[in-house]
Parts: structure tokens; C-alpha cells; sequence
């Protein structure tokens, strides 16, 4: 973060964390985007990909999209 970084990659941010601490590192990858960070989370967690602006799944090898989810 020292370097601001214009895209941020984060693969399975919040895998194995506790729901508190889930929610704070979901909290701050919201505040690094409304600073005009580019931000892509890989997920397998469909809680945190309700959170995002815009979804893209990978299924069977076809890609789908999905934007304005529930934040």
C-alpha cells in the first residue's frame, strides 16, 4: 500500500478469518476502492462476492456477469 497501487489483487481475502475480521478487511478493500483503487477479489465465498459492485463468474468454462449486487 506504501507504493499506491492503482489495482489491487486479492485472491481469497478474507479464506479462513473469522467474520469479524472478514468484515474489517471487506471494510477496507471498499475504502482503498472509493479512493480509486482498482480492486479484483477471487472468491469462493458468496457472501463476499454480494459485496462487491460487479461479479464475474467462471462456470464450466463460460464466463457470466453480474453487476450491482447488494452493495
Amino acid at each position: 500500500m506504501i507504493t499506491e497501487p492503482h489495482l489491487l489483487l486479492a485472491d481469497e481475502p478474507t479464506g479462513n478469518l473469522d467474520s469479524k475480521s472478514s468484515q474489517e478487511v471487506m471494510k477496507l478493500l471498499h475504502e482503498l476502492h472509493e479512493q480509486d483503487h482498482t480492486i479484483v477479489v477471487i472468491t469462493h465465498d458468496q457472501e463476499v462476492a454480494r459485496k462487491v459492485g460487479k461479479v464475474i463468474y467462471i462456470r464450466d468454462g463460460k464466463v457470466y456477469e453480474n453487476e450491482g449486487s447488494e452493495e
